[in-house]
């Protein structure tokens, strides 16, 4: 079976189907007002919601097969790394102790700037820094082709091939444009933008956990939330035969 190929000349869609999502809408963003009610409702939501963002990582970077746990990373961080410790979980936990990193930058440059490419580059820069994968073009767009499947496998046996790496810089520039375009709903602007950067998989590796940290800092540009704490990977860690 022939692997899909990315939906060139189809982004932004031109149509989408408003009468299978009105009953979603109206829900999804009564949901997400509760939460932001929440958030409203703590005092120094960010020091007291601290940990669940190691969670996230830890969650995130487990969906991409990194094996560490919430356990392990709070250790190495009171304690260091343990004797004995293979070199195979270090990296796990680096990777995840990365990603909290790479959002934390995130949430700061977004003090300064709206949500652009700049950010999704210097981001990805430091979500692979001196991690597997460090040696991948970290905080750059890749400039071969790259293609989803089985672990191994060829582009013949792949599930889904994103775009080419030529096209990759101007498609970038129409994702951006998009995040600041005007939109009926903004979670389904989301869920597009959410789509759209794991078609075009613009980096040789990170794409799915930049993808998820694309999520926080949306809804808090968008002002659907105060702060970009906001925590899917669980959801996606519980459903993900589903997702796939």
């Amino acid at each position: 079976m022939a692997p899909v190929s990315y939906h060139y000349g189809k982004f932004p869609p031109t149509a989408i189907n408003w009468a299978n999502l009105i009953s979603l809408i109206g829900p999804a963003n009564a949901a997400i007002a509760r939460y932001d009610g929440l958030l409203s409702a703590i005092p120094n939501a960010m020091v007291l919601l601290s940990p669940l963002m190691t969670h996230e990582a830890v969650l995130s970077s487990r969906i991409e097969c990194t094996q560490a746990t919430m356990g392990e990373v709070l250790e190495f961080e009171a304690e260091g790394e343990r004797e004995g410790m293979s070199l195979e979980k270090r990296n796990d936990i680096m990777e995840v102790l990365n990603y909290r990193k790479a959002m934390q930058h995130a949430m700061s440059m977004l003090k300064e700037l709206p949500l652009c490419q700049r950010i999704i580059l210097e981001t990805h820069s430091v979500l692979m820094d001196n991690v597997r994968g460090h040696g991948k073009s970290p905080g750059q767009y890749r400039k071969i082709p790259n293609w989803i499947g089985p672990p191994g496998c060829t582009l013949e046996a792949a599930h889904f091939v994103p775009i080419s790496a030529d096209k990759l810089p101007r498609a970038m520039g129409e994702w951006e444009k998009y995040i600041h375009g005007d939109a009926p709903d903004k979670l389904i602007q989301l869920a597009i933008l959410h789509a759209e950067f794991e078609a075009l998989h613009p980096f040789l590796d990170g794409n799915g956990r930049l993808g998820r940290m694309l999520i926080p800092l949306f809804l808090f540009q968008s002002g659907l939330i105060q702060s970009p704490m906001f925590y899917i990977s669980a959801y996606f860690e519980a459903n993900r035969d589903q997702i796939l």
